[in-house]
């Protein structure tokens, strides 16, 4: 496994959950200082709600696939939100941006 991945697997379900709270938050912040061209990012993903907030059990939210991996979008265009959907793949051909995906792997 990659150091990532070890790092990932030692993290408690508090931590890893503010570990992708703050790389969404990030990835917002970076989309909207580099090109939101409205100021607003979510064009979407719920939008009758005040504030768009995914919580869960870290643990749970990646066991609950059959996958090995488990893929958080980052760039709010996923149609699977909050699950990546490469979405993110036609924006960064269109933009020329570089956003991804939040992964993780699941613990052996």
């Amino acid at each position: 496994p990659t150091h990532l991945a070890k790092t990932m697997d030692a993290l408690d379900p508090t931590t890893l959950a503010l570990v992708i709270a703050t790389n969404v938050g990030t990835a917002s912040l970076i989309y909207l200082l580099c090109g939101g061209s409205s100021g607003k990012i979510n064009n979407e993903i719920e939008l009758e709600k005040k504030k768009v907030a995914t919580m869960g059990d870290a643990k749970s939210l990646v066991d609950k696939t059959k996958e090995s991996n488990v893929a958080y979008c980052r760039c709010w265009k996923s149609k699977k939100f909050p699950f990546c959907d490469g979405a993110h793949n036609k924006h960064n051909e269109a933009t020329g941006d570089n956003v991804g995906p939040l992964v993780f792997k699941k613990a052996q």
